[in-house]
């Protein structure tokens, strides 16, 4: 009976606490760093990680709000499923390497896959320029144009440099996410 009222009284005060639940899509090519940028938001530090097959999903509280963030694997054989994960989407954030400009075309065209979704139509757009660490790595003003994000006028959008294992620009970039998420759930 004990363990019935304790989770009553915890639904109840998360009803009535004011937090907002969203689901965030994290996606980008293979060895953009999006299980680094996860796992550094998640829990503030930076680990070694392998390739992610098929999806990690952990929970990321800022402000009043708890994301629901999923990292997709980026294999060119899994970006062909990151549709199924689009549905009851609120925000999208892709994380480019910077480090890696020749592969920027590849980038450009999944996005061009992302933004032609119905699902993600009202989604917010993050985009990570990570790795701006490493010598040698793009500006951030370069992966935008390269991207083509400024033609993007349907949606909003920004853009932040970051790295994954220094966290430098990542909590900018939420910021700016949660704060479009506000303004679409007032």
């Amino acid at each position: 009976m004990g363990s019935i009222m304790s989770r009553v009284q915890s639904n109840f005060s998360y009803f009535f606490s004011g937090v907002k639940d969203v689901k965030v899509i994290m996606v980008g090519l293979d060895n953009a760093g999006k299980t680094t940028i996860l796992y550094k938001l998640h829990l503030g530090e930076a680990f070694s990680t392998y390739p992610t097959i098929g999806s990690n999903v952990e929970e990321v509280r800022r402000q009043n709000f708890r994301l629901q963030v999923w990292d997709l694997g980026g294999q060119a054989m899994l970006r062909q499923t990151w549709q199924m994960y689009f549905v009851n989407t609120n925000g999208v954030i892709l994380v480019i390497d910077s480090a890696d400009p020749e592969r920027l075309d590849v980038a450009r065209e999944e996005l061009t896959n992302l933004l032609n979704s119905e699902e993600l139509r009202e989604a917010a757009i993050l985009v990570f320029a990570n790795k701006q660490d490493l010598k040698g790595a793009v500006t951030a003003t370069e992966v935008s144009e390269a991207l083509s994000l400024h033609s993007i006028k349907d949606r909003e959008w920004n853009i932040q440099a970051c790295s994954a294992t220094t966290g430098a620009g990542l909590e900018d970039g939420l910021e700016w996410l949660i704060s479009r998420l506000e303004q679409k759930m007032k």
